[in-house]
């Protein structure tokens, strides 16, 4: 049976970050009882409304673990983000779906109405998200296929960003990761203006589902393409991460942690600014250094580069 939708709206989006559970802590040898906070996963089913031959369809789409809390913004991420709709006017409608009984307190689904003019097949967007993940497509198939997808490179629209904000970012975006503060378990995606003003953030135990929760948000609010921001993400960055990024059309992503090799080609093939190790003061430039607005150039062998960057 499908549930009674809810509004659409940013208010509904409902949060529960932490659990508890009882801990026995060790420390030198003595052993004390109490309580630790978690971050919460669970699993979201993304269910899709369409219309073929005149008839609207419902389909389950996929299941992702997330943690819940910005679940709307998360599958108009996810669609946006996987080439599913390429604009909020395609959606017609984005709710949770609440059934009855013990089903009621989940809400762990969400149904994605799309408008009845958006074609939309779902064998081959499967096939998509299981070759996506398969060991068997190669860096380059991966770059061209997504070339055809998102489009031509990034332009060079003036958006630049000094090192001394690019410094300031990973303070700003530990100041707002509550749960992960709570419970040192949740990674987090924050936009930033060329200022280093902290625009959009989100938390999630995976990392992608981080980065869909800040684009949909974008999304939700009409404002795409996001050409005038930077993404900060806290772990490292995949060619995922650089992906979805792209088809948001945001000029600078930058990582506490390092890159793959993958998104570095990315970067480079994409005309799109990439930022690594943003920690401690220092930063490495994978691509796109036209951007990034540097003082003088260390000396030979102090270099950001170096090895001692990567401690």
């Amino acid at each position: 049976m499908e549930g009674r939708e809810l509004a659409g709206s940013r208010k509904d989006d409902v949060t529960g970050g932490t659990a508890t559970a009882d801990v026995q802590r060790v420390r030198a040898g003595k052993v004390e009882r109490g309580q630790d906070s978690l971050a919460v996963e669970e699993p979201l089913e993304i269910r899709i409304g369409y219309v073929v031959d005149g008839r609207r369809r419902v389909e389950s789409l996929c299941v992702t673990m997330r943690t819940p809390g910005h679940d709307l913004d998360l599958a108009a991420g996810f669609l946006f983000t996987e080439n599913v709709i390429r604009s909020p006017a395609e959606i017609q409608n984005i709710a949770h779906c609440v059934g009855t009984g013990a089903q009621a307190a989940a809400c762990n689904t969400v149904r994605v109405d799309l408008v009845d003019s958006v074609t939309f097949d779902l064998e081959r967007l499967r096939r998509n998200f299981y070759a996506s993940s398969s060991c068997g497509v190669c860096g380059k198939a991966s770059l061209e296929a997504l070339k055809i997808i998102s489009g031509p490179m990034l332009e060079a629209n003036g958006f630049r960003v000094t090192e001394s904000v690019v410094h300031s970012l990973p303070d700003l975006l530990h100041t707002r990761q509550i749960v992960f503060q709570q419970t040192g378990g949740l990674h987090a995606a924050a936009l930033f203006d060329d200022q280093g003003r902290l625009t959009g953030c989100a938390e999630d135990v995976g990392r992608h589902n981080a980065v869909d929760k800040v684009i949909g948000a974008e999304l939700r609010e009409g404002r795409v393409p996001v050409s005038d921001r930077l993404l900060l993400v806290s772990g490292r960055s995949s060619f995922e991460i650089l992906q979805k990024a792209l088809a948001a059309r945001i000029p600078v992503v930058a990582a506490v942690g390092p890159p793959s090799s993958l998104a570095v080609d990315l970067a480079e093939r994409f005309g799109m600014t990439l930022l690594g190790f943003v920690r401690d003061r220092r930063f490495n430039i994978y691509a796109g250094a036209e951007r990034i607005e540097t003082g003088p150039c260390l000396a030979s062998g102090q270099q950001e580069g170096s090895s001692d960057a990567r401690r």
